[in-house]
């Protein structure tokens, strides 16, 4: 796997580049904003780790360009600015996942190959659909959109219908905010006499189910809610 690395931190850019190539992997280093384009273009990567405090352009700006310019490889983002606000600018300018520094370097590896086998199975196919029958995971959690049964590191998880299909269009897009009125007409679909705030109940309820995985639903207020992992 071929691997960007933007990275304006020196130590930490040798300690990431140092473990990464002894797992095997190929890595491009960059540590400056107004380069990473460029270097991104030249190199290639399978995945992208992109730092957001860089000199001489911000890293949601190389990820804004990037995207305009078509470039699809996977960027995980790797940044000390850990607020929802931070990750939900970045997931929204174009990042697939999200990392606040300090992280677990084997956690981020998973993540990365996640991210690449992903893009891997992406390539020639058209975008999966809410009736496809590929499953959808996200740390551990997932569903199988043909039976409709969700699980746990494949164990089978008991719960409503109504909260099992809150779960499941939220795995169509982990890490990303969902807007309430979708997510309404997934869990109450064709029911008019249901009050639209009837979503935050499944919600609460959905999110007392996770508390024991390592996935944790997240309200955004004016926005809708969001699966994401456990800090």
């Amino acid at each position: 796997m071929k691997v960007l690395l933007i990275e304006d931190d020196t130590a930490l850019q040798a300690t990431l580049q140092r473990t990464l190539e002894r797992r095997g992997m190929r890595v491009t280093v960059c540590s400056d904003g107004l380069r990473a384009l460029d270097r991104w273009q030249a190199s290639l990567p399978d995945v992208v780790l992109l730092d957001l405090s860089l000199p001489g352009q911000d890293g949601l700006m190389v990820l804004s360009q990037a995207r305009a310019q078509g470039l699809k490889t996977p960027v995980l983002i790797v940044t000390a600015r850990g607020t929802i606000g931070d990750r939900i600018v970045g997931l929204n300018t174009g990042a697939d996942d999200y990392l606040p520094k300090p992280f677990d370097l084997d956690e981020l590896e998973a993540r990365m190959r996640a991210l690449a086998r992903r893009a891997a199975g992406a390539i020639g196919s058209s975008p999966a659909s809410p009736s496809s029958t590929a499953p959808m995971a996200f740390m551990g959690l997932s569903c199988d959109a043909e039976s409709g049964a969700a699980y746990h590191h494949g164990q089978p998880l008991e719960m409503p219908p109504r909260e099992l299909a809150l779960l499941r269009a939220l795995l169509q897009r982990p890490g990303h905010a969902v807007a309430k009125e979708r997510l309404f007409s997934a869990v109450f679909p064709g029911e008019r006499d249901v009050q639209p705030e009837a979503i935050e109940v499944v919600a609460y309820r959905l999110r007392k189910r996770l508390a024991g995985t390592q996935v944790q639903l997240v309200t955004l207020r004016g926005l809708g809610y969001l699966l994401r992992a456990n800090a």
